[in-house]
């Protein structure tokens, strides 16, 4: 009774748009209140959730990539990427894909990636002749590379949640990643020939040096952040911070376009996003708490071992139920809820657990594009100024894309485990 009544005040706050942090936290008191455990619970778990070294990532690499974006830095990348790709057939979203695969590498969030650099592409390509829906649908779609490419806020979950090392788990999800980002690619050139969409003329290698030297910068930064890992100089934690002294830095004194007066604000932003990720994650590890002591993660896994014991068909089942999560859910409550216990079962049947951590981040990611509460899907509507519906529509092509990509991932490890393993044995 106790969980139907847990289960049932989630899905009443959900269904009514209460954000998911109040949702969970409610949904905890009311079990905790009916099986009368006190309430001192809530803060005590609360802060076990919050108090991790690693959490520590989120706000420096949020703080990172605000300075990076106030210091001119999306677009310099948006013209090295339309340098770069844009003289393609549906040059303009080619360059909005590559653009979000760069500047995922500085943000580390899906929803920072589409509200820059769809603020600067949607408004572009529809001057440019292409239907909003379109542009509002690659923008929104192409935002979910981002978080696979490091560094990655998923990615610092995930790690926090296993133990595993956030280094590896940033490699694991580059290949991935980039492979997500051609396959969109494809996708758009197959699109634009059958709607005839616009090409940009070559600019020449001229503009392709000065734009790729403008963004080096930028670019230098994913360089920093993954060779910081890679040698062990630097743990995850002091990378970010290490990434917030070079973000300043190069807005201060190289492109020169942050100024001073602007940090203050800068970090009060940062500040506010990190706090109610890790509000997200405290109340979130309540609820994991209660489900742990009802057993139900044990009795997940024993479920389906009852009905098979096949890998493969094991890894169907979960990418389904996260594909079917992440409809409904945001990623960091979807990952802290249902990661342990998938983990279990993933474990159980065999299935390598930074493999496992690579494809469960990234039907997440997928998720972040599909209704009914796909956050990037509306954030990018907002911005073309058009209503939902139609922007679903033009986007049901990436998305069949990226589940190809998934079952590929799901799949052949190797892709999510060939380079960590390679570079961090």
């Amino acid at each position: 009774m106790g969980l139907t009544l847990l289960l049932g005040v989630f899905v009443l706050g959900l269904a009514i748009g209460l954000p998911v942090a109040v949702t969970l936290g409610l949904s905890s008191m009311a079990y905790l209140l009916f099986a009368d455990i006190p309430l001192v619970v809530i803060p005590q778990k609360m802060y076990a959730g919050m108090d991790s070294f690693v959490l520590l990532c989120i706000p420096g690499f949020i703080l990172a990539g605000n300075l990076m974006n106030s210091g001119g830095i999306t677009e310099r990348i948006i013209r090295f990427a339309n340098a770069l790709v844009g003289w393609m057939r549906g040059g303009l979203a080619q360059a909005n894909i590559a653009a979000s695969m760069l500047f995922g590498g500085i943000s580390g969030t899906a929803v920072a990636d589409v509200a820059s650099v769809g603020g600067m592409m949607i408004p572009g390509m529809k001057r440019a002749g292409y239907p909003g829906a379109f542009s509002a649908a690659v923008t929104a779609a192409s935002s979910t590379v981002g978080p696979m490419i490091p560094p990655s806020v998923p990615m610092i979950i995930v790690g926090s949640l296993s133990g595993m090392s956030v280094g590896k788990l940033f490699l694991g999800g580059a290949i991935p990643g980039i492979a997500m980002g051609v396959a969109m690619m494809i996708t758009t050139v197959i699109l634009a020939r059958k709607h005839g969409f616009p090409r940009e003329p070559w600019k020449g290698l001229r503009e392709l040096f000065t734009s790729f030297t403008g963004a080096i910068w930028a670019i230098a930064m994913t360089a920093l952040i993954v060779g910081g890992l890679l040698t062990g100089i630097t743990t995850p934690t002091e990378t970010a911070i290490v990434a917030c002294l070079y973000a300043m830095l190069v807005g201060l004194f190289i492109y020169r376009e942050l100024p001073w007066r602007a940090i203050p604000r800068i970090i009060t932003n940062s500040a506010i996003s990190s706090a109610g990720i890790l509000v997200l994650v405290g109340t979130a590890n309540v609820f994991g708490w209660i489900l742990v002591s009802e057993r139900i993660p044990q009795m997940l896994a024993d479920g389906v071992l009852s009905i098979t014991d096949n890998k493969f068909v094991v890894i169907l089942l979960i990418n389904l139920l996260l594909l079917f999560v992440g409809m409904f859910m945001e990623t960091i409550a979807a990952l802290i809820i249902l990661f342990v216990p998938l983990q279990t079962l993933a474990l159980a049947v065999g299935i390598d657990p930074l493999h496992f951590a690579v494809f469960a981040v990234m039907n997440l990611m997928i998720g972040l594009t599909t209704p009914p509460v796909g956050v990037c899907l509306f954030v990018a509507a907002n911005i073309a100024r058009l209503p939902l519906s139609p922007v679903i529509r033009a986007i049901t092509p990436y998305i069949v894309t990226n589940l190809i990509m998934l079952l590929m991932v799901s799949y052949f490890p190797p892709l999510s485990t060939w380079l960590p393993n390679r570079l961090m044995p």
